[in-house]
Order: C-alpha cells, then structure tokens, then sequence
C-alpha cells in the first residue's frame, strides 16, 4: 500500500513538472574529435539513467552466468554431502531401532563426506560392538582417534568396548594410554574404577581414591566398604609377601583402619604366618575385650590350637557378656572341639544354632551328634541344613 502511494506521488509529481520540462528542455552538446552530439537535457538524463540500469543488468547477468561456471564442478561434491546427510539420518534411526547392521552401514557411509566424520565413525563402532564385530569396530575407533577432538572419546570406547568383551589386559593397557587421576572425566574414572576390580589391581584402586571422591562417583556407604576390601586385601597380599612388607602396609593405615576388625584379624593372620602367632593371638584376645567381631573370632578359632588352654579360659570369661552373639558361641564350639571337649562344643554349637540357624551351623551341630553317637539327632540337623 506504502509503495503504491510512492509510485503515485512520483506520477503525480512527473504530470505537475511536465510541462516546465517541455518548455525549458535545456541544452546538451558533446564533441570528441569528429564526433558532435547535440540534445536535450532531458533526453541526456534519461539516457544516462537507462544506460546505468542496462550496465546493472549486465553485470548481473555476467556474474550469475561466472558462478554458474565455476559450481558446475563441484556439483557431484555437493551430491555427495547430501548423499552422507541422508546416510547420517537413516543410521540415526537405525541405532535408536537397534538395528545394529543397518546402523554400523549407514554411519560407515556417512563418514566419507559427513559434517562431522568423528560423530559417525564412532556410531559405527558402537554398532559393530554389539554386533561382535570386533575387527570392524577397532578399524572405526581407529580412524576416528585421528580427529584431535574425538581423540580421546575414542580411546574412552576402545577400553570400554574391550572390557565389554572381556579382553582385559588389552584393556588395561588403552586405560593405562588415558591416565587416569583428579584431572580425568568422569567417564575416564569410572571406567578405570571397573577395570581395576575386575583385575583386583587393589594398589590401583587405592590410588583411585581421590578422583573418586572428588567427583562423587560413589556414595559414602559404597566409598567406605570399597575402601574396606581394598585395605583388607593389601594386608592379605602384603602378608604373602614376607613380614616386612606386612609391617609396612600395617603402618601405612590410619588410626580408625587399623581398628577395624577384618583388617585386624587378617594382620594377626599375617604375624601368624610369619612365626609371631603368639603376638597375634594376644592381639586378638585384646581386641575381644571391647567388641565381638566375627573376623576376630574367626582368626582366633583359626589360630589357636588344643594347647592354647588360657585363649579358651580368657573367652570363657566373656560368655555373660556375649551370650545373645552367635560369633562368640560359633567360636567356642570350634576350640572346644580342638580340646576334644565335645559335650561342651554340642553346647555351644546348640546355641549359635538357636541365634542365627543358617546351614553352616545346622551341618556343624550335625557333625557333633555324630562325634557323640546321637545319629537320630544328627539326621535332624542335616534336614534342617537342607532347607536353611
């Protein structure tokens, strides 16, 4: 509406100026070398304008038919990226069908002339996993891994697809590639975190600890039994390795660890091994004073022997304090028998069966009636067992 006002001024304009236009048309002369031009000013401006308008077209249509040319060549390119596109979007849907082949051949398709080749090939490899085709996946993770910006998600899926097929030590050494630590992504951590338990590399995972809790991989209830196995099997192993490397790892726990009971019972099972039985058995006695933990008392029934007749008096001692603990009866019946005291050992047993009747005291308190004669008794208890 705007423009058709303006058109119509114009109009209206040119009709009003018109006739002082024709009756003073002014005067126009050109001359170079033999050539004269006479005309109108009119004429003259009307003429230039015209001619600019032809020069704009001209220009125009010349660069039109100039971009023509030169993107004629590139015509079969510009194909291919939207052949990669349409290859892009059918593996797109095929993963989120789980249509792994048609998946892993669309993306492979896709990457040659894709936007974002890296994207694609690891889609492949994700494809291929799941599909058990493990050379396939490697050649995709392979040259994905030669983006710089992709480098390290490729290596993230390396290690993760080879765990996921059970090749461990290959794993481990694309982990190893990584180096995992505080400074690592969450993905990286986790991953190691997996990698270490399943090869039980417990000074790995003890190294571990700081990322883990700096990024709250683990809540404080999964962190702390996490923390327990490992200090238990880094006394375990150190015990193996001779008395000085089991002195060094005692040492090395916190105040709070090395009262904890498992690791306690396992470094008295360590002394033990390393001909300090006696150091460890007054440890352990020691540590029944104040609290009735099954590991100790298990060391205890472990390491002591039918002559260690004061362990059993200074236990016995206990029994008012520890009467409603299955630990402590579970324990007694065990040295009893080693004192071939089987009346005694029946007692005790009778009674853990009565706090906690799991199979193992069933089979136990059976075992006993048998030692005595009271087969009938005997056959009792194994049902029992049979169906705890």
């Amino acid at each position: 509406m705007i423009r058709t006002l303006i058109y119509l001024a114009i109009v209206l304009a040119g009709l009003c100026l018109s006739p002082y236009l024709i009756g003073n048309t002014g005067y126009v002369y050109l001359a170079a070398g033999d050539y004269e031009v006479e005309t109108s000013l009119v004429f003259a401006v009307t003429a230039l304008i015209i001619g600019f308008l032809v020069v704009t077209w001209l220009v125009k249509a010349i660069n039109w038919l100039l971009r023509l040319v030169f993107t004629s060549g590139l015509l079969p390119e510009n194909w291919r990226r939207k052949a990669a596109k349409r290859h892009t979007l059918k593996g797109a849907l095929a993963i989120a069908e789980e249509d792994w082949p048609d998946a892993e051949r669309f993306m492979a398709k896709g990457a040659s002339r894709g936007e974002l080749p890296a994207l694609n090939l690891l889609a492949a490899a994700r494809a291929a996993q799941h599909q058990g085709k493990y050379v396939e996946r490697d050649s995709f993770l392979e040259r994905a891994a030669k983006e710089p910006s992709a480098e390290l998600a490729a290596k993230t899926s390396q290690a993760r697809y080879l765990l996921q097929q059970g090749a461990l030590e290959r794993c481990r050494l694309e982990l190893d590639k990584l180096e995992p630590s505080s400074k690592s992504k969450v993905p990286v951590i986790r991953l190691a975190l997996e990698v270490y338990q399943a090869q039980q590399d417990w000074p790995a995972l003890r190294e571990l600890f700081p990322a883990i809790s700096k990024h709250r991989l683990l809540t404080d209830l999964e962190l702390d039994a996490l923390k327990r196995q490992v200090n238990l099997k880094m006394i375990e192993r150190a015990a193996k390795q001779g008395a000085d490397a089991l002195d060094k790892e005692w040492q090395w726990l916190s105040r709070a660890e090395k009262q904890q009971s498992d690791n306690l019972a396992a470094y008295a099972v360590g002394l033990a091994q390393h001909g300090q039985r006696d150091e460890a058995i007054k440890l352990l006695l020691k540590e029944t004073q104040t609290e009735c933990a099954q590991p100790v008392l298990s060391a205890l029934a472990l390491l002591a022997t039918a002559a260690d007749a004061e362990v059993r008096q200074q236990l016995a001692k206990l029994e008012s304090r520890y009467q409603e603990h299955h630990e402590y009866h579970e324990c007694m019946a065990v040295l009893s028998l080693q004192a071939r005291d089987f009346k005694a050992a029946k007692a005790y047993q009778e009674k853990a069966c009565e706090l906690e009747p799991c199979k193992q005291n069933w089979l136990a308190l059976g075992k006993q009636h048998e030692q005595l004669g009271e087969s009938a008794l005997a056959l009792s208890c194994y049902r029992k067992a049979a169906t705890a």
